[in-house]
């Protein structure tokens, strides 16, 4: 008898390992998603402003919801050129095997505008400290955005904008993803904006890691000038 089983349970070795190989094989390698950001800023000094933001992420070529986030933090603004923002961020993702897992995330966020008068040129920094269960890693991510005055002619109070952003995991020991965004941003009035734009992820490790996305963030200004 205890032979048997043994033979049984060697034969079922292989069977559980192609199985589990299957079921990575159905994870896409890329897909197509829509992401949408709600922000809300409230001006509370000159130099200090509290914003909140609600995210929800559309995948599966944008017939499920995949992902579910909201962030609150402050914006200290000690030089015209220079913002530091901490925020802390919960996020409810869909995984590998379709189940959703939260995620605590807190931020420190840097951005420096460069003294250029013809286009638009900064810098933005961000590090995050990521807890989801038991594992715990932090993340650093390096963006560079540009961004350029349309014609009132052709869309009037908008901005044409491109950037990219690296980023590098302290789980992998390397930078394993990279964005690139094109779009513009629309000003509405005097407290509300409107960023349309594309985003092109790549990633060889996440799946799906390599993503096509339209994307929109809705900035809306409370209060204040």
């Amino acid at each position: 008898m205890e032979n048997g089983l043994a033979n049984v349970s060697i034969l079922a070795i292989p069977l559980l390992l192609a199985l589990t190989v299957g079921a990575q094989d159905l994870q896409p390698e890329e897909d197509f998603q829509s992401w949408n950001d709600l922000q809300l800023t409230i001006p509370l000094s000159p130099k200090v402003d509290f914003q909140t933001q609600f995210t929800v992420r559309l995948g599966k070529n944008v017939t499920r919801l995949n992902d579910g986030r909201f962030a609150v933090g402050v914006v200290l603004k000690p030089h015209k050129s220079f913002s530091i923002n901490p925020f802390y961020s919960n996020i409810r993702a869909r995984n590998a095997v379709s189940v959703f897992r939260e995620e605590h995330r807190w931020n420190l966020r840097m951005v420096y505008r460069f003294p250029v008068e013809v286009f638009g040129l900064s810098h933005r920094s961000t590090f995050e400290y990521r807890i989801r269960g038991a594992a715990k890693s932090w993340r650093y991510r390096a963006s560079l955005n540009l961004e350029k005055d349309l014609p009132e002619k052709i869309i009037p109070r908008a901005k044409f904008f491109i950037a990219d952003e690296v980023f590098y995991d302290s789980l992998l020991d390397r930078f394993s993803r990279n964005r690139f965004s094109i779009g513009i941003n629309k000003t509405l009035n005097n407290n509300l904006s409107l960023d349309l734009y594309y985003m092109r992820q790549n990633d060889g490790v996440s799946r799906p890691g390599d993503l096509h996305t339209i994307s929109t963030a809705l900035r809306v200004k409370l209060g204040g000038k």
